[in-house]
């Protein structure tokens, strides 16, 4: 792994006034002409100059003029009044797992360390439309695989907050950009927790929505691997509603998206008196959990309570164990097999890390009947949910088993004296929003002790995406916690 320096926790210098706004007030700054496009690019990159190099979240940087120059144009379309976008001159920079157009996109993997894509992922065709100008790409584990950003491209991503700790993954670049003021705003991915896990080791906040509510691709596949989803990630719940009404919406490419254009922003309104929250805790000791976890998320369960939340501990009756396999088995028949063309090359084949080819080796010997079986788990799961959600209004429960850890540790073999049998086996609290396609948020509940972040996952009902973040909007307002 690449060395690189770093100051230690709290080194940095403060960013400046530009840099600490989000993306709702810095548009609305440019809108007013109350700051102009350049003076936005020049504040984003100098601070991008001051901190990326100890850190590494922001990789492909584009030519410092040539941003300039589009900064320079946005500035001239407004003066000669032109409609601008609701993220019109804001700077943003694309997980390096989405295609953009003429800007490097190399999945962190050496295999497209020169790719340069003809075509945008449809939601970052939105961004652009919108009016945001893409600086450059954030850095993620290769082709996504692990929640700990690193790569034999670029190296790896640093915590914002810990020094030599993880980023997380697979939107580690995403999280610390955000935590550390280079970016007001960030897009993510996820499918076992890539944009809940390193916002909650960043203290930000990570939104998965639910499944088909921002259209995938265009991709080779579209109908079967539907368990990854995009979403924003933002320092503000208002800022994360804003990209998402930008991302979300029908698209005719993406034959699962669902229907209409959401104004995620206009209809956010902070709730918590009496909301109903099941909290799940470790699944009555399903899960293994470092220590101090559970305390912390307890400790915010506290403060909705006191707003007027209705927190009521349960354990789902669902065999959660037969609900991992299946989540494996899904992935390995989705993310393995769109893997196995460069699997079948060998040279090909000497590039991929242990968790690609272990991925691609477990969707080998799988038959149609145990696909179809996971499957069918998968359902019965939903429909457990669906029982659980005339009860309760949002499930809670951590969202990662252990504190951030050294980055050069490639993922945790044990958690609180328990093997974990998989590269991904410590992040399976994610895989119970995930498999049940339903909208989730990680908002931040503090520290250990020595300093390391960590998040809880609000869950809402299907298709509820709404409903969760003015969940999360009224729990931004009644508690400390996340970088401000």
């Amino acid at each position: 792994m690449t060395e690189m320096a770093q100051p230690a926790h709290g080194r940095f210098d403060p960013p400046d006034d530009i840099c600490r706004l989000g993306a709702t007030e810095l548009a609305a700054a440019i809108r007013a002409r109350r700051v102009s496009v350049v003076e936005v690019m020049r504040a984003c990159l100098a601070r991008v100059a001051a901190v990326n190099p100890h850190v590494n979240a922001i990789v492909s940087l584009r030519d410092r003029e040539e941003l300039h120059d589009e900064a320079s144009a946005a500035d001239a379309a407004l003066a000669r009044g032109e409609a601008p976008g609701p993220l019109f001159g804001v700077p943003m920079a694309i997980k390096d797992l989405a295609q953009t157009k003429g800007l490097r996109t190399t999945f962190g993997s050496p295999l497209f360390a020169t790719h340069v894509p003809d075509v945008d992922d449809i939601f970052v065709e939105r961004i652009r439309a919108a009016g945001a100008i893409l600086i450059g790409k954030t850095n993620v584990p290769e082709f996504g695989f692990g929640s700990n950003t690193y790569n034999p491209v670029f190296g790896p991503t640093f915590n914002a907050l810990s020094h030599g700790m993880t980023a997380g993954g697979s939107s580690g670049g995403a999280a610390v950009s955000l935590a550390l003021h280079m970016l007001p705003v960030a897009d993510g991915s996820d499918m076992g927790g890539s944009l809940r896990n390193p916002a909650a080791f960043n203290d930000v906040y990570g939104f998965r929505p639910s499944q088909g509510r921002v259209p995938a691709g265009p991709a080779p596949e579209g109908f079967v691997a539907q368990m990854g989803v995009e979403g924003p990630m933002a320092r503000s719940v208002r800022d994360m509603a804003l990209l998402l009404s930008v991302q979300a919406g029908y698209d005719p490419r993406a034959p699962l998206s669902l229907d209409g254009k959401p104004d995620f922003v206009t209809d956010l309104v902070p709730e918590m008196a009496g909301r109903r929250v099941a909290w799940l805790g470790d699944l009555g000791g399903k899960l293994a959990m470092e220590a101090g976890i559970l305390d912390l998320c307890e400790a915010a369960l506290g403060l909705m309570e006191e707003a007027g939340a209705l927190v009521e501990p349960h354990v789902p009756a669902f065999d959660m164990e037969a609900l991992w396999r299946a989540f494996v088995t899904l992935r390995h028949f989705t993310s393995g097999s769109a893997l196995k063309v460069f699997y079948d090359d060998p040279d090909k084949r000497a590039l991929l890390k242990p968790e690609a080819i272990f991925e691609v080796d477990g969707g080998l010997d799988l038959v149609a009947a145990q696909i179809f079986a996971a499957s069918q788990v998968r359902t019965a799961w939903y429909r457990h949910v669906l029982l659980l959600f005339e009860r309760f209004d949002v499930l809670a429960i951590p969202t990662a088993q252990v504190f951030p850890f050294p980055a050069e540790r490639h993922w945790p073999d044990e958690i609180a004296g328990r093997r974990m049998d998989s590269y991904h086996r410590w992040m399976e609290v994610t895989a119970l929003a995930t498999m049940a396609g339903l909208p989730a948020v990680n908002v931040p509940v503090g520290f250990s002790a020595d300093g390391r972040a960590m998040g809880m996952q609000l869950i809402g009902r299907p298709r509820g995406d709404q409903a969760v973040l003015n969940l999360a909007a009224g729990y931004e307002a009644v508690t400390p916690f996340g970088v401000r």
